[in-house]
């Protein structure tokens, strides 16, 4: 590991877990092109992250998980996204809905429980399918089109989701439906096993293709009466999720991937104009600079906002407005890093062969991950009039 993994690395037990996560990352980094060409979903790498227990990171130790902090679990979303940033950021949807319903206790107990259980016994994949195609992202306010309508004494839904991180591998799916007879949005647990559901492989996009986001078909799926895990109340204002920044921290592993990639170039290529490689030329040194600057500079925040969430527990509601402005600058850093380090390698950035072109195709799907870039600049426009 280099100085860049060493940076943020603050005990001896990061230390061992981040050296565990590395050799996974150069692992997955080997098969990173072959999913990429064929929009493969990376089933060996979540083989590999299965039997070395990273599907319990974020569980409560007191159902037998690790129970990461949120510090931690960005480490090793950082450093997976090095090595294959769909294995990252599809790794990071089942941990961080963990991590968030381990901090919020929003379900009830037995429930959350059985489910850990269950991903700790027989290495279960859980992940939400919120959004879909008339309304958009959740985050945006869209009420659900999916339905959810009760007869006797069960649950009845139809609906369609799109945009489902993991569709080929997910063993349990966190679907948002409207309820017909009340009007309310409620969170409904829906094993992979129910009758009615099905998958459309429709994810066919420019970047992160490994995630294989498919569509989710919900036809008259019966569930029983707790199936609904959670009713959703309306917020006036931003909710603090820490657990988002899982998304972030994707997006400056695959740039900081770039960064080496770039560096590793400037020491070998020389070009038959210069009898030295073009390391040593001063822009070439310039843009590496301004690379190790940016990378720095945003994950120093990165980093920081997950201290605050971490230490201070009763203080969480306070960050809403860090972990969006974080969101935002961590990802558009992520995006020009990546640019600056195709620009020092030039025109063979740009051959199918060369891992930066992608970077830079992945590192693109960070800015519409939520919450976007004009939401984030809304809250805090919002908030500066509200005095």
């Amino acid at each position: 590991m280099n100085y860049l993994d060493e940076q943020f690395i603050k005990n001896i037990t990061q230390k061992k877990l981040l050296e565990k996560t590395d050799e996974l990352s150069k692992e997955f980094a080997l098969f990173s092109e072959k999913h990429d060409k064929e929009g493969s979903f990376p089933f060996d790498n979540f083989e590999r992250l299965k039997k070395e227990g990273y599907l319990k990171l974020t569980i409560p130790v007191e159902f037998g998980g690790a129970g990461a902090s949120l510090y931690d679990f960005l480490l090793v979303q950082e450093k997976i996204a090095q090595g294959d940033a769909p294995t990252s950021l599809s790794l990071g949807w089942h941990l961080g809905l963990i991590m968030h319903l381990r901090e919020t206790k929003k379900w009830e107990y037995t429930t959350f429980k059985n489910v850990c259980e269950d991903i700790i016994k027989r290495d279960k994949l859980i992940n939400s399918a919120a959004t879909e195609p008339n309304s958009g992202s959740p985050a945006r306010g869209g009420k659900p089109e999916t339905v959810a309508t009760k007869v006797g004494g069960k649950w009845i839904i139809n609906g369609k989701k799109i945009f489902t991180s993991l569709a080929p591998a997910l063993d349990y799916f966190i679907v948002p439906a409207t309820i017909e007879a009340t009007g309310e949005i409620g969170d409904f647990l829906i094993p992979r096993s129910a009758n009615g559901l099905s998958i459309e492989a429709t994810w066919d996009t420019l970047g992160m293709r490994g995630t294989r986001s498919d569509d989710l078909l919900l036809h008259s799926v019966e569930l029983p009466e707790e199936a609904l895990v959670e009713r959703k109340q309306k917020k006036e204002r931003p909710s603090a999720q820490g657990w988002l920044l899982h998304v972030p921290a994707c997006y400056i592993g695959i740039a900081i991937a770039a960064r080496n990639e770039a560096v590793q170039f400037a020491k070998t290529y020389q070009p038959t104009s210069l009898t030295y490689p073009i390391k040593e030329v001063p822009e070439v040194r310039r843009k590496i600079a301004e690379m190790d600057i940016k990378l720095t500079t945003a994950r120093t925040l990165m980093y920081s906002t997950a201290e605050k969430w971490d230490k201070v527990p009763d203080d969480r509601a306070k960050l809403a407005y860090d972990l969006a402005v974080t969101k935002t600058i961590v990802t558009n850093d992520a995006v020009e890093v990546v640019d600056l380090a195709m620009r020092v390698v030039g025109g063979q950035s740009l051959f199918n062969t060369n891992p930066l072109q992608r970077y830079y195709r992945d590192v693109r799907a960070g800015l519409h991950n939520p919450p976007s870039d004009d939401i984030t600049y809304k809250i805090l426009g919002d908030r500066a009039f509200r005095d």
